[in-house]
């Protein structure tokens, strides 16, 4: 259950961009003779990455000579890397950026930079020393953290992981995503119970979100706390009344609870939106003993194949043996009497209605050695009837 976090957000790249048009503005003005078609493309740049322009801010740049003698290279490199790691082209981005500190950009930034091209390329245990190199910028962005821990997560190192989380957790302590990692953590060691007593923790602390209320309350559910999941879960679902997800974790929840017709009626409601799941709302209907619900539903669904043999079922629970022994064509046209499941149970509803005949003609086709077996006790229970027919009114 591994949960990859995403780079940082573009609001960090757009504060960096914002600072690169100041920082180097005023490092262009330290240059004794700047190139002014040089420093006008790399303003020009700036502004388009400013502006989410970066596949015309890399165009730009690439019309910049980068052996030009007055080139701010610096600086140069550091906003190419910006446009490639925006167009996801993260190893561009990467050797950008190293070269970006190879011709002396000094801004503790450009390794956050780096760190985000090293984590999308992969590169966990780079990415964790590029955000060690940013010094006190992890304080001003809490993401990093978050990415630092993944990282050592991902490298397998859990418990430098762990403490990353916690740190991360006391220097933030209204930013919830670091204890909602931890339960995540937790979960990913499948150590249940201690993810359900965190998940707690910080649904009363934080505003949780979907995902949230789904993994934290099948935590619960698969540490056998099945209650105190439905807690948890009938709370999102007050909040997320129409998520597909949510419905389908708690309607297996109260499948454990051996409530079945809860959980039909949870997946009834999912199916407004998704027909997929009329047929195992109709099936969970069918378990719950509410036959006629489960046939209304079944009328709906649209594979022929999951209808008709699910119908099939439905009828011989009702035992409408003629109304079942009536859907032979039905069965044959969709290819369902190959399968040898099918047989047995039209055979049987041929039986029941007294086709001894046409029982016997779907009988011999039965090869499967649990189903020959009772095909066996079904030719001799016929055979009775044939002898002593009143016996079988």
């Amino acid at each position: 259950m591994s949960r990859k976090i995403s780079p940082l957000s573009m609001l960090v790249l757009l504060v960096a961009v914002l600072w690169l048009g100041v920082t180097f503005s005023l490092a262009a003005k330290e240059k004794e003779k700047p190139d002014p078609a040089e420093t006008d493309f790399l303003a020009l740049a700036a502004m388009l990455l400013k502006d989410g322009h970066s596949l015309r801010a890399l165009t730009t740049l690439n019309q910049v000579d980068p052996e030009a003698e007055e080139l701010d290279r610096g600086r140069f490199y550091t906003l190419k890397g910006l446009a490639q790691l925006n167009l996801q082209q993260e190893i561009e981005a990467k050797e950008s950026f190293q070269q970006a500190l190879a011709h002396g950009q000094t801004e503790p930034i450009i390794h956050v930079y780096l760190a985000q091209a090293h984590y999308a390329l992969k590169e966990y245990r780079e990415t964790v020393a590029a955000i060690e190199q940013a010094g006190t910028v992890i304080h001003q962005y809490p993401a990093l953290y978050e990415m630092k821990a993944q990282s050592y997560w991902l490298l397998g190192e859990q418990n430098a992981a762990w403490r990353t989380l916690s740190v991360a957790h006391k220097a933030f302590p209204e930013d919830y995503r670091f204890l909602r990692r931890q339960v995540f953590y937790l979960l990913d060691l499948k150590l249940y119970r201690q993810a359900a007593e965190l998940g707690r923790r910080y649904f009363v602390q934080s505003q949780a979100e979907v995902a949230d209320y789904m993994a934290i309350g099948n935590a619960l559910r698969l540490s056998r706390q099945s209650q105190e999941a439905l807690t948890i879960l009938e709370q999102g679902r007050l909040l997320y009344p129409h998520h597909e997800g949510l419905a389908k974790v708690l309607a297996h929840t109260y499948l454990d609870l051996e409530q079945p017709f809860s959980a039909a009626y949870l997946l009834e409601q999912a199916a407004r939106n998704n027909p997929e799941l009329l047929a195992e709302a109709a099936e969970l209907y069918r378990r719950a003993g509410r036959f006629y619900r489960a046939l209304g539903l079944n009328a709906e669904i649209r594979n022929q194949k999951v209808k008709f043999k699910q119908r099939l079922s439905i009828l011989l629970a009702l035992k409408r043996y003629a109304q079942a022994s009536g859907m032979e064509t039905d069965l044959y046209r969709v290819g369902l009497l190959s399968d040898e499941n099918i047989r047995y149970a039209i055979a049987y509803a041929n039986f029941a209605i007294g086709d001894y005949e046409q029982a016997d003609q779907h009988l011999k086709h039965i090869r499967t050695p649990d189903l020959f077996k009772k095909s066996v006790a079904l030719r001799r229970a016929m055979d009775e009837c044939r002898a002593e027919p009143e016996r079988c009114l």
